[in-house]
């Protein structure tokens, strides 16, 4: 096992290599909707808004990366068995742990309100395309999100693999933003697709805390958080209650400020853990 420095040098970081290649995708989805379709799927002002909630987000991860990274190798260290990554079914096994996980992160993330605060910052735009995949929060690996992944750590899974499996599947996450509502056929009963994503992040009523997979959609079938898009109303976008803003830093921090606001208008240390820890 490497040292802890070198440990860190090691960790891949997919999605910084793939960041570009995001900015090629938003920009032609961009071009063709509105010059080719004449759709109303993307706002210049909020695009440049998320790209700029995007690059924070990228700064963040470098300065806190450590964070990430030393609970993942003290618990590796520690690891109940030697999982060898050189066959195809020990990558399946982590791609599902991961998802497994993922699902259960993404679930906490809008029922407690102490990391929707974090994870808010990507339901905000209030147009659904492409760029609104790169508006992620820059809080996530302050307030303990990456915890939900520690036990595949514990079990044996290098802490490299982990971040590997998740780095593609946010890069996979990234298509299912697309303005278009593609889907997949019978391969929607398996797998997560734009159609199953866009109902995600509309504020509609019925579809509120639905489709929370990464690449799967199983885990939501399985515990019952599967919803179609409602057939009699069209979908819409953005926070609940929120005014919508092209700041990225009050798009990045301001759940935080009403957190806080709540945080401390509540009279009773319940009342404040009910605040910090109930559903937002």
């Amino acid at each position: 096992m490497p040292d802890l420095p070198a440990f860190l040098s090691s960790t891949p970081k997919p999605l910084f290599a793939f960041f570009p290649i995001a900015l090629v995708f938003i920009a032609v989805e961009l071009i063709y909707v509105k010059l080719a379709l004449h759709r109303d799927d993307h706002d210049a002002k909020e695009t440049v808004a998320s790209i700029g909630v995007a690059v924070g987000d990228l700064t963040t991860r470098i300065l806190t990366g450590s964070i990430v990274a030393i609970p993942l190798y003290v618990s590796y260290q520690r690891r109940l068995f030697d999982i060898p990554l050189n066959t195809v079914w020990s990558w399946i096994v982590l791609f599902i742990g991961v998802e497994f996980f993922y699902y259960w992160f993404h679930r906490a993330s809008h029922r407690i309100r102490w990391f929707w605060a974090t994870h808010a910052v990507h339901h905000s735009a209030t147009r659904f395309n492409l760029s609104a995949a790169v508006r992620l929060g820059w809080t996530g690996t302050i307030s303990g999100a990456f915890l939900f992944f520690v036990p595949l750590a514990f079990v044996g899974f290098h802490p490299v693999s982990i971040g590997l499996v998740l780095g593609l599947g946010l890069i996979y996450q990234f298509f299912l933003h697309t303005a278009f509502p593609i889907g997949l056929g019978p391969l929607e009963w398996i797998l997560n697709t734009p159609t199953h994503h866009r109902v995600h992040h509309a504020s509609n009523e019925s579809c509120l805390d639905k489709n929370y997979g990464s690449i799967l959609i199983v885990f939501d079938r399985m515990f019952g958080t599967f919803a179609k898009a409602p057939e009699t109303e069209p979908l819409k976008f953005g926070l609940k209650g929120r005014e919508p803003s092209n700041n990225p830093f009050r798009i990045a921090l301001s759940e935080w400020r009403f957190l806080w606001q709540d945080f401390r208008r509540a009279p009773s240390l319940r009342r404040k853990l009910s605040v910090l820890f109930g559903s937002p």
